[in-house]
């Protein structure tokens, strides 16, 4: 395993697929290769603190899920087996046969979606923030997600205010950085803030949540209020995987990637090296 200095630095690429070209960064070359799926409505940019700190023991590749940043863009409603296919195609447009995948609140549920259709490349699973779309979420968020990335847009800028003090309220204290970041992606070419939330009301995850028979760890961040609650419900429906780790991150809250790499890291490495004895 190669721990190599280098190994941390970052590289862009795009990949050809047969829904477009996906655009992905990558850190490292050994071990088996990290697939990092964001939230809505982020891009690989939201792992850009966590790829230094993963990529000298493993390659860690973060993309620009379908539908989001400078990837290619779907034609109408969007759907969470939609962005894993886009997730699939990058796999196979990288010549990767086995992988780990990484996947952060939407990016979670994408990451069950994986690992579920592809049993047999996936590796391991880590479910940072997860949410459990089951019936009673999708009734709830059938008209919208609870209050964020919800505005109409207008002429004078409001929608960029209301996304903001949307989102604030969730993020750590003076931290604008973290939300200039996710503001810039979701101005993003085609990105439809709204469309991640409504691509998860859609999903049916209590069809597909057990079929995951990878092993998978679970990070919950204990001051994310919209992804916490859920962490126990998620760890009992993974009925067929072959393990489950759970780490809690203390506060922990809706950019966890971000505000608390290094911890995130102490739990994914470990994590990964342990992988081959599971």
């Amino acid at each position: 395993m190669s721990t190599d200095l280098a190994d941390a630095a970052v590289r862009l690429g795009y990949a050809d697929t047969p829904l477009g070209q996906l655009h992905y960064a990558e850190a490292g070359s050994g071990g088996t290769p990290l697939i990092c799926l964001h939230q809505t409505p982020r891009s690989h940019d939201e792992f850009a603190e966590l790829m230094p700190l993963v990529g000298p023991h493993y390659r860690t590749i973060a993309m620009d899920m379908y539908g989001f940043g400078q990837s290619a863009k779907p034609q109408g409603p969007q759907s969470i087996e939609q962005y894993a296919a886009g997730a699939l195609h990058l796999a196979d447009a990288l010549g990767l046969e086995q992988f780990a995948v990484l996947g952060h609140h939407t990016g979670a549920v994408v990451a069950v979606e994986v690992a579920a259709a592809a049993a047999d490349r996936v590796a391991g699973v880590v479910l940072s923030s997860p949410a459990y779309t089951g019936p009673e979420f999708r009734a709830e968020q059938a008209d919208g997600p609870g209050g964020v990335d919800d505005a109409a847009v207008d002429d004078e800028g409001g929608h960029l205010v209301t996304w903001w003090n949307q989102r604030r309220p969730h993020y750590p204290a003076a931290r604008p950085d973290l939300l200039n970041r996710y503001v810039r992606d979701a101005l993003a070419p085609g990105v439809d803030p709204l469309e991640g939330h409504l691509a998860c009301a859609r999903y049916v995850m209590e069809d597909r949540i057990g079929l995951v028979s990878a092993p998978v760890l679970i990070l919950g961040a204990d001051a994310d209020p919209f992804a916490f609650p859920d962490l126990e419900v998620v760890q009992a429906r993974l009925t067929g995987a072959r393990s489950v780790d759970v780490v809690v991150v203390e506060g922990g809250t809706i950019p966890l990637t971000e505000q608390l790499p290094a911890a995130v890291a102490a739990a994914v490495v470990p994590f990964l090296e342990g992988l081959a004895g599971r």
